[in-house]
């Protein structure tokens, strides 16, 4: 007697067809399929023996269900991007997700080192100084204008200049005559005391301290012969003999001094 060969699902006799042996039995095609094989994620139909599976995160595939959700080209042997449960071919994906370089206008493939300023994306190489070309990736940069300046650049082209030494002021300085000055560069012509924060005047547009200019310029008392108006009158504008202050009084004549009328009176 010829012993039992059958199906380890359907009991049916595999003599004379086609089987799959497993650790379990046999198997004819038909119950190792729907015992084994896997449901594909696109189609939903069973992935049978004898078709190619792709596998990717726990999801199983025919071969021709695993494509672009977009342009349905097949990913089999592709380069592939899956975007919130979907798979993309690189080229749709960048058309739809990538950003494009404001500088060359080509698109800033994912994984690329990339910088994003203002709502803009570059490539590293493409965002460069306006000025100098220079990379700007690892640099500070001053904006202007859609323009973009290393700072070096920027202060030389945009910085006020100092009247006196002619260099960029960066920070602080001081304003004299509607010109910039750095705080060091405003000094008295006369002495070089610096003047940002004190008093002083000029003269032929050059500025001086006030204790320069009086010694220099301002009229001399005939008494003191210190500049006049560093003193008070009352101290100075006094009577020769008894030195009684003569401002708002009379007084009298006597050679080149002055007296009160008391003394002009008493005699020499």
């Amino acid at each position: 007697m010829t012993e039992a060969f059958d199906c380890a699902k359907c009991s049916e006799s595999l003599f004379g067809r086609k089987y799959i042996q497993t650790d379990s039995g046999p198997y004819c095609v038909p119950c190792y399929d729907n015992t084994f094989a896997n449901t594909c994620a696109e189609c939903k139909q069973l992935i049978g023996h004898d078709s190619r599976e792709l596998f990717y995160e726990d999801r199983h595939f025919h071969e021709g269900c695993f494509r672009c959700c977009r342009c349905q080209r097949s990913l089999a042997d592709e380069p592939f991007t899956c975007q919130d449960s979907e798979l993309l071919c690189n080229d749709c994906y960048c058309s739809a997700f990538s950003s494009q370089c404001s500088a060359c206008g080509e698109t800033v493939m994912p994984g690329s080192r990339k910088l994003e300023y203002g709502g803009q994306t570059w490539h590293e190489y493409c965002f460069l100084c306006s000025g100098c070309d220079q990379p700007l990736g690892s640099c500070s940069f001053v904006p202007d204008k859609g323009a973009y300046y290393c700072v070096p650049c920027y202060e030389d082209k945009f910085a006020p200049r100092c009247a006196r030494c002619s260099k960029t002021l960066t920070q602080g300085g001081v304003t004299y005559r509607d010109q910039p000055w750095h705080r060091e560069c405003l000094v008295c012509t006369g002495c070089q005391t610096p003047l940002a924060g004190q008093q002083f005047t000029s003269r032929d547009e050059d500025p001086y301290c006030v204790s320069c200019f009086g010694e220099l310029f301002a009229p001399k008392c005939s008494s003191c012969k210190s500049p006049i108006d560093s003193v008070e009158a009352s101290t100075c504008f006094s009577c020769a003999r008894c030195s009684t202050s003569l401002v708002g009084q009379g007084f009298v004549p006597d050679g080149d001094q002055v007296l009160c009328q008391g003394c002009s009176q008493a005699g020499p």
